[in-house]
């Protein structure tokens, strides 16, 4: 029970400066003062009979009523939820390793910690020598990654009901909650490894979040290394667990062939990346009908460490700014040239924690392309199409000491001539027009951003973007990473292009409530059935 101890926290300091006012005040004023006493007073009488649902101290209840965060105060202005489509969990490591024991035997935990040496958590650098690092261009990896001066965020994210009593302290309605190791344990080069610690993981998400599903669903793990692995991870988390939402490798590092022969011990440097679109080793449709028919969208979020231009041996972050984006480019691109958004038109991709600066020059980069190298296009620079004659009347006119000691120029002379016919590299999107882009792009891909990115409102730019384009920006806090020291300000920094007015109230609904629905509910329209956001899901849908 409640007892007095709320009236001597708060109301007794409340009624004091009341009965203070009431001593040097006009009678104007004095009936409102004794009515807001007797107010307080009843409210204390109240709260002495009440049990508190979440089983808080009096002081705690004071303290919860007298304060109330940025974010808090945002979402109380807002007409419409807030729907963060990117949180994540810190996973208890102990409890996890129970998990994989039961899973794959006790042997297997053992052999998780060296797995992580061949992903972005590995601690190779901080084990070797300054020149060993240099011998082997070892990439520096970061040194902490979790907040732990704020104790209360890092044990916000590692236990349940504290993170559900938080979410609205944090602005936020509904949380779509990625785990932490499945960013790397979907990279473990050991199938064995990697599999049993995908399986695991997705349990430890299922029963440890599955109470809370109301605010909370927690996302699966599924590994990409091929489509049967891929496919039966993937139905054991929808048809077993239960599970409504995964996390995709974004790529699969694989093997040069004739280094890997010649050269075994040199594949950990000379490997190629499978995006699962174009070039792919194996053929993911399967895959992408699988996620079809069990009403579950793809959800990409690899680093793009390691590779690329992000290999410094001695700065963190360099390596990490960027990443994300690099990660999310290359797997978005391979999807669309290889034309998935094509046979797969109902389907739907997100790529997550890149922001929308690289999603936005990839999109006008891809019609510009497609405008200067389609089919069509080609016949521009085909050396057939070369006017000889005029050519070499120029050539003659103007050529000064370009020819010098020469007659005149010859095409052949200036272009390599190629035989066979030209390929089109469109042909798998079947494009016809810029408009396809709306369908094949626009419609089909959705891009996370940080609450904290500046570049977030050019997504609804329409002004500047090609087509005139709004881009599916949706809002992802990243809580439980080093990008959030702080989970409270989250919803009020993302909040904050608003108050600057480098975006409208619209485009803010769009970036956190409309478009996770029209991701969400795009092939599951009962995503949100007994959540606290349904209502609102439904007359959105409804309007739509």
């Amino acid at each position: 029970m409640l007892r007095s101890a709320v009236y001597d926290h708060a109301s007794k300091k409340t009624i004091r400066n009341i009965d203070r006012a009431v001593g040097s005040t006009s009678e104007a004023r004095l009936a409102n003062l004794r009515r807001s006493r007797e107010h307080v007073m009843t409210r204390c009488d109240l709260w002495k009979e009440v049990d508190d649902p979440q089983g808080r101290t009096p002081r705690e209840i004071v303290m919860a009523s007298m304060s109330k965060s940025k974010s808090e105060a945002v979402r109380a202005r807002l007409s419409h939820p807030v729907i963060d489509s990117d949180g994540h969990q810190i996973e208890y490591g102990p409890r996890i390793r129970d998990y994989i024991r039961e899973v794959a035997g006790p042997t297997m935990a053992d052999r998780v910690g060296p797995a992580f040496d061949g992903t972005i958590a590995s601690t190779r650098w901080y084990r070797q020598s300054p020149e060993q690092r240099r011998e082997f261009r070892t990439k520096r990896s970061p040194f902490w990654g979790f907040p732990t001066k704020n104790t209360r965020d890092l044990a916000t994210a590692m236990f349940p009901r504290l993170m559900y009593e938080r979410l609205d302290e944090m602005g936020l309605d509904f949380c779509v909650l990625y785990p932490s190791l499945g960013l790397v344990g979907a990279h473990f080069q050991d199938e064995e490894v990697r599999r049993a610690t995908c399986r695991a993981l997705n349990r430890y998400c299922a029963e440890i979040w599955g109470e809370y599903r109301d605010r909370i669903t927690p996302v699966a793990t599924v590994p990409m290394n091929t489509p049967q692995e891929a496919i039966e991870e993937l139905e054991y988390a929808v048809n077993v667990l239960g599970l409504k939402a995964v996390l995709m490798a974004s790529y699969v590092k694989r093997p040069i062939p004739a280094v890997a022969r010649q050269y075994p011990d040199a594949s950990r440097y000379a490997f190629w990346l499978d995006t699962f679109g174009i070039d792919s080793e194996y053929d993911y449709d399967p895959l992408w009908a699988k996620c079809q028919e069990l009403k579950v969208v793809p959800s990409f979020h690899s680093h793009g460490e390691g590779w690329g231009s992000r290999t410094s041996i001695s700065n963190y972050v360099y390596n990490h700014v960027g990443h994300f984006a690099s990660s999310a480019d290359a797997v978005c691109k391979s999807l669309f040239l290889g034309g998935v958004t094509r046979r797969f038109p109902q389907m739907r991709f997100s790529f997550l924690e890149g922001g929308i600066g690289w999603a936005r020059s990839l999109f006008a980069d891809l019609i510009g392309h497609w405008e200067k190298r389609n089919r069509e296009a080609l016949a521009n620079y085909d050396p057939a199409n070369i006017d000889q004659e005029l050519l070499s009347e120029l050539s003659r006119r103007y050529g000064g000491k370009v020819v010098q000691g020469r007659d005149c120029v010859k095409g052949r002379e200036i272009v390599r001539v190629r035989e066979g016919d030209p390929s089109d590299d469109f042909a798998s999107c079947a494009i016809t027009c810029r408009e396809d882009f709306r369908e094949l792009f626009l419609k089909a891909f959705f891009f996370g951003c940080e609450a904290d990115d500046p570049v977030t409102a050019s997504a609804f730019d329409a002004v500047r973007n090609p087509l005139s384009a709004r881009i599916n920006a949706i809002y992802g806090s990243d809580i439980g990473h080093f990008d959030v020291p702080d989970m409270s300000e989250v919803t009020a920094e993302a909040y904050e292009p608003v108050e600057h007015g480098a975006m409208s109230e619209e485009d803010f609904r769009d970036f956190v409530f409309s478009n996770p629905v029209k991701l969400w509910t795009a092939l599951n329209p009962d995503f949100f059935k007994g959540t606290v956001v349904e209502r609102a899901v439904s007359h959105y849908l409804a309007r739509s």
